[in-house]
């Protein structure tokens, strides 16, 4: 009996899997543990052998195996489905997050769109395979990723899996990967990678009502902040543009400094976000923008970078072309229009390429209601997402 894809949904959804993105973990939605218990239960009622591989404690890969007609090690395909199991945290939602709503053909809820649909439509696929074992079909690997949304240490573990045969349920490298986020049924072939660090400025504290006998570093940082403005205003827009993922990018998201009104602050700190471009290269771009900002008038002499915490690497569309063009035409058979994009946001099919096997980036919903006060997604969409994705992986 075929799985129902809004109840499954449901499930998912209502167990939270929130992940700390850097802060301290202080209650009971932190940590992907309640989907990985969930997704070993579902695994066993299918009958698939599934290995957990321990990430953090609380946080597991979660992988299993269905076997094709062809054995991976004698020839067959092998497939590899993945999606992680985090989700953003929910200030500021205005809808219960975790309860799931559905009304006007949507679901509502923290994680309905970003990633937990495109991971439910990859699992209903992967049981109707189990149940109706069509002929020809590859081995499927489903792989259900930790810590996608602060840092990818999920997915570089879930590569070494496949680097040891036959101490992991991998018996070989996959020969494609299809990763779920909401492309709006699109098939994504590039997208750009996040490269983020901090930056601080050092003073010297006193009374406020004395600040002559201090030393601002919230002064120093204003120099800072307006080179690294001219950086993305002036600099970043010479820098050759992908012709599907578009312009470089430098953002300041956050800044900090100070420990009262009444104090001089003796040291601030900014995180800087840059988007690095398929052809670019993490270090070098890191080396570039500081090099920038310290040849500015005003920055000061003793502004202190930290290595990057965060060095996400871009997906190139030199290797997916032809299994792109394979799951595109598949979902031409399902909607009108399926066609290969770039985007802008990083993702992990960038790290399963960077390992050698090629990938792209799939799935319902649109990432601008992903991280949203009122996430919902469309049920007719996770309904499309399904089956194209259930054509895919028979074969076509």
């Amino acid at each position: 009996m075929p799985l129902d894809l809004t109840e499954t949904l449901s499930d998912l959804v209502s167990l939270p899997s929130v992940n700390p993105m850097g802060r301290p973990v202080s209650g009971p939605e932190f940590l992907e543990y309640r989907v990985t218990e969930y997704l070993e239960r579902f695994f066993d009622r299918l009958g698939l052998p599934w290995q957990r591989q321990t990430v953090e404690p609380q946080r597991d890969n979660i992988v299993a195996r269905f076997d094709g007609d062809v054995p991976a090690t004698e020839g067959g395909r092998l497939v590899l489905l993945e999606a992680h199991q985090d989700t953003v945290p929910v200030d500021g939602m205005t809808i219960p997050p975790w309860t799931p709503e559905v009304r006007d053909g949507r679901i509502f809820g923290r994680g309905s769109c970003d990633i937990k649909g495109g991971m439910t439509a990859m699992l209903v696929a992967l049981a109707r395979l189990v149940e109706e074992r069509p002929s020809g079909r590859p081995t499927i690997i489903m792989a259900c990723s930790v810590n996608e949304e602060h840092g990818y240490s999920g997915i570089q573990a879930l590569t070494r899996l496949w680097s040891e045969p036959g101490k992991s349920i991998f018996p070989r490298a996959p020969d494609v990967a299809v990763v779920a986020e909401p492309t709006s049924l699109q098939v994504v072939v590039a997208h750009k990678g996040a490269l983020r660090w901090r930056c601080h400025t050092h003073g010297r504290a006193a009374h406020s009502s004395q600040p002559h006998l201090g030393d601002n570093a919230v002064y120093k940082m204003g120099a800072v902040l307006a080179a690294m403005q001219a950086y993305a205003r002036e600099f970043a827009p010479r820098v050759a543009a992908h012709r599907l993922c578009g312009q470089a990018t430098l953002s300041v998201g956050m800044i900090h400094g100070g420990i009262s009104v009444n104090t001089v602050p003796d040291r601030c700190t900014i995180e800087i976000d840059r988007r690095v471009l398929p052809g670019e290269q993490s270090l070098a771009v890191y080396r570039e923008v500081i090099d920038y900002v310290n040849a500015c008038p005003g920055v000061p002499a003793d502004i202190e970078h930290e290595k990057p915490y965060i060095m996400g690497v871009p997906l190139s569309d030199e290797h997916n072309g032809p299994l792109a063009e394979q799951l595109a035409t598949v979902g031409r058979s399902v909607i009108d229009k399926c066609q290969i994009v770039g985007v802008p946001y990083g993702t992990n099919a960038a790290t399963i390429a960077a390992s050698g096997v090629p990938a792209v980036v799939f799935g319902p919903g649109s990432i601008d209601q992903a991280h949203t006060a009122d996430e919902w997604l469309s049920l007719a969409e996770l309904t499309r997402a399904s089956e194209i994705l259930y054509r895919f992986a028979r074969g076509g």
